[in-house]
């Protein structure tokens, strides 16, 4: 199993009838159809931010059946000459007092020690490489032949949302991604049941052994994985937990609302908290608005795309555990960002 990474994962928001087509035929390709209802969204038994559980409702939707890979992304890139953020140096007026030698591109990079750490410090596991970037997962000396089918990472929330309008898509929702990501299963512990390991069959890339230090790899994947590589869940969705984060249009937020005591009062399509609510309390002099990542726990490397890695879902890397759905929506305990669309 590999580190920590966050990815693209586009959907539409709109329902078959808008698009004129039956369910039969998804709106684009590699588009599948997510029927959309009621289900009980967060988890009460892991993150505080996941608490409560409470019943949500959302429309149908297309969604990509896999995250945004490194081929799609490429396609992009040479069709528009996109340049993604962490292949543009800072600008001096944006940090000063900043030593000019420290102000390159790049980004942040998965990099286990050889030793049990303290997993409050993140910085313990994650490396600011010059050099980082899409093209460049591990660093400036690494490459990504032989990788068209993995999901692209190390991919800003701008990124996401530049591949999404060429893509003629967006970025799902937090309480879309998380119904997608159920597949079906409402109060399942994981997108295929509640057994991680289903008859000892590893069903994603995520973490086996100590974290950061020890990777046993039992999955088969040391970093990321195909993007189909594992099972798909009951929407026919791939890589809904492991692999790479997953970016979504919500803000962050630190809280959700208590379950809605009528069932006339569910929220219907919700969209998450505000910008202002977004920021980091524990550092008031950073005014940089946080978005929402995917994904259940256990995860390997940063960026890539249905959706793609912020510093936030970096930072909370570090579980030694298996992603749950509620996680997965959440972006935890992974090494990468990436992103999928909806339609």
């Amino acid at each position: 199993m590999r580190g920590p990474e966050i990815v693209m994962n586009l959907a539409l928001t709109k329902s078959s009838s808008d698009y004129g087509q039956s369910f039969d035929h998804p709106a684009g390709e590699g588009m599948l159809y997510v029927p959309g209802g009621t289900f009980r969204m967060g988890s009460d038994r892991h993150y505080p931010e996941e608490a409560p559980v409470h019943r949500v409702t959302v429309d149908p939707f297309w969604m990509d059946r896999t995250p945004v890979a490194n081929r799609q992304f490429r396609e992009f890139v040479n069709s528009t000459g996109y340049v993604t953020f962490a292949e543009i140096p800072p600008d001096p007026k944006d940090y000063p007092g900043a030593l000019p030698h420290m102000l390159y591109a790049g980004s942040l990079v998965f990099s286990p020690p050889a030793r049990p750490v303290d997993l409050r410090n993140w910085s313990e596991w994650w490396t600011f490489l010059k050099g980082a970037d899409w093209r460049h997962p591990y660093g400036p000396n690494s490459n990504i032949n032989g990788l068209d089918d993995h999901p692209v990472v190390h991919v800003a929330y701008r990124d996401a949302e530049a591949y999404a309008t060429w893509a003629g898509k967006q970025l799902p929702t937090e309480a879309e991604w998380e119904f997608a990501a159920r597949g079906g299963l409402d109060g399942a512990e994981f997108a295929w049941g509640d057994e991680f390991t289903s008859g000892g069959k590893h069903m994603a890339n995520t973490w086996q052994g100590e974290f950061p230090h020890q990777n046993l790899c039992a999955d088969g994947f040391e970093r990321t994985s195909p993007v189909t590589a594992f099972p798909a869940n009951g929407y026919g969705l791939h890589d809904m937990i492991g692999n790479v984060w997953e970016w979504t249009a919500d803000w962050y937020s630190q809280k959700r609302e208590a379950d809605a005591p009528k069932a006339c009062c569910i929220p219907e399509n919700p969209r998450g908290g505000s910008e202002a609510a977004s920021y980091d309390s524990c550092q008031p002099n950073i005014r940089i608005p946080r978005k929402r990542n995917n994904q259940r726990r256990r995860r390997r490397q940063p960026g890539g795309g249905r959706t793609s890695l912020s510093l936030w879902a970096m930072m909370s890397a570090g579980s030694t555990s298996a992603p749950t759905i509620a996680e997965s929506c959440r972006g935890r305990r992974r090494t990468s960002t990436s992103w999928r669309l909806k339609a």
